[in-house]
């Protein structure tokens, strides 16, 4: 996914919209965005949401962002939402690995209660937003096959450790949160998921903002959280793979898809291929658009 926006959930108004604005995913918020008086409406306008959007890919993946473990309303939320098989269940102030193996058994019991297969619903974090989520970075991975993303944020770190800013003079991260950008880096390949960059504030600097973007997808983001529909846009162009190494992903799928499911190391183009240039090459394709399990198999690539 290369572009996610954050949609107040307490709006259907802005959740439609939001569903026609090219994002790959949506945010549908249950937390920062709503006030504590309309958690339970959001609650429902969110389920009934996602229970009547059209699902085919590629429209937008539906993830929502529940109320943070401490706070005693993620229950409520899960309660809620999962009955309506939303795509993912986003975690905020994620503080470690087992923060992530509590989300999944808690979701397992609401996909039994609505009769949903278990693991229907996965899981993506934010693990940036304390100190307590950064120290035990390392911790994230192996504890829940639903992991698929780990993200970082800014504003939330700022406020627990007492930083007056999370960015200098000249307007770029201060050590601290460049040390969590790359944490959520090393967590996520280290997990084996995808890595989301964090959201870029000022949603009229468009230039600053494919700046942001263009340094992400250098370091091995795969995509942007948004915060603006106006954003959408430029996170898109930005996370768009080349039109030449979308070729060659699409080639190293369908070489994989025609050896099976058993296959080891392969070749192309001289080349030998193994499972980390699949997953790199699924992450292209669906950075371009596309669905890598419907690309179908081409008995005319290059096999070992």
């Amino acid at each position: 996914m290369r572009s996610l926006l954050f949609v107040p959930g307490d709006s259907s108004r802005k959740m439609e919209k939001a569903a026609g604005s090219g994002a790959d995913a949506l945010i549908l918020d249950l937390e920062d965005s709503v006030s504590l008086s309309r958690k339970a409406e959001a609650r429902e306008l969110v389920a009934d949401f996602v229970a009547n959007a059209g699902r085919a890919f590629p429209a937008p993946r539906l993830i929502v962002r529940v109320n943070a473990l401490d706070t005693g309303l993620t229950d409520d939320d899960l309660a809620a939402v999962i009955r309506a098989r939303p795509d993912a269940i986003l975690l905020p102030k994620a503080g470690s690995g087992a923060d992530i193996q509590d989300l999944g058994a808690r979701i397992a019991v609401e996909e039994a209660e609505a009769g949903l297969d278990e693991g229907a619903v996965l899981i993506h974090a934010l693990m940036t937003e304390s100190a307590g989520g950064l120290l035990q970075a390392g911790s994230f991975a192996g504890k829940s096959k639903r992991l698929t993303a780990l993200a970082w944020g800014a504003e939330d770190l700022a406020a627990d450790i007492g930083a007056t800013s999370n960015k200098d003079e000249a307007g770029l991260y201060t050590d601290v949160f460049t040390m969590a950008r790359s944490l959520t880096l090393l967590a996520a390949a280290q997990s084996g998921v995808e890595a989301v960059d964090t959201v870029f504030t000022d949603f009229r600097d468009m230039v600053s903002l494919k700046k942001e973007c263009l340094a992400a997808v250098r370091d091995g983001f795969s995509g942007k959280m948004a915060i603006h529909p106006d954003q959408v846009p430029v996170i898109n162009a930005a996370f768009t793979p080349a039109q030449e190494d979308v070729e060659r992903a699409i080639k190293i799928l369908a070489l994989f898809a025609a050896a099976g499911p058993e296959a080891g190391v392969l070749s192309l183009d001289g080349r030998m291929l193994d499972r980390p240039h699949l997953r790199q090459a699924e992450r292209i394709a669906r950075r371009a658009g596309l669905d890598p399990a419907a690309l179908p198999a081409r008995d005319d690539a290059d096999r070992d």
